[in-house]
Formats: C-alpha cells, sequence, structure tokens
C-alpha cells in the first residue's frame, strides 16, 4: 500500500486517474467474489485473499480521495 508521503509526490491529475484505475479494480473484485461465492463451490483461501485485496483497494481509495476533497471546516 502507498504510504501518504507518496501521494504528497503525484500532482492531483494523476491521483485522479489512480483514483478511477482503483475504484474500478473495486469493483471488478467485487463482481469476482460474488460470482465465486454464487457458484456454491469456492475455495475459502481464494474467497479472503480476494476479499483482503478489496479492502487494500478501498484504503487506497479513501486516502486519494480524502488528498482530492481535503475536510473543509466552515
Amino acid at each position: 500500500m502507498n504510504a501518504p508521503t507518496d501521494l504528497s509526490m503525484k500532482t492531483d491529475d494523476v491521483l485522479r486517474v489512480e483514483l478511477e484505475v482503483f475504484k474500478q479494480e473495486h469493483s471488478d473484485l467485487d463482481d469476482a467474489i460474488r460470482a465465486l461465492q454464487n457458484t456454491g463451490t469456492f475455495d475459502q483461501l481464494t474467497l479472503q485473499r480476494l476479499k483482503k485485496k478489496k479492502l487494500q483497494l478501498k484504503d487506497k481509495i479513501a486516502l486519494i480521495e480524502d488528498r482530492l476533497l481535503p475536510d473543509i471546516i466552515a
């Protein structure tokens, strides 16, 4: 996972592209997990690995969104 310092070295345009890529990967993993579960005959270890990867992507997405859309204190 990228450290927060890595984000500071990237431009907002680069971060927006990465954000879209990570969101697509997250969605694809979600579809893959759902499809695997629907088969009824899935490998639990594979399922756990996919879910872990999905959570890692969620964390990356949150970091980038926080960087691009900082909280505004009114």
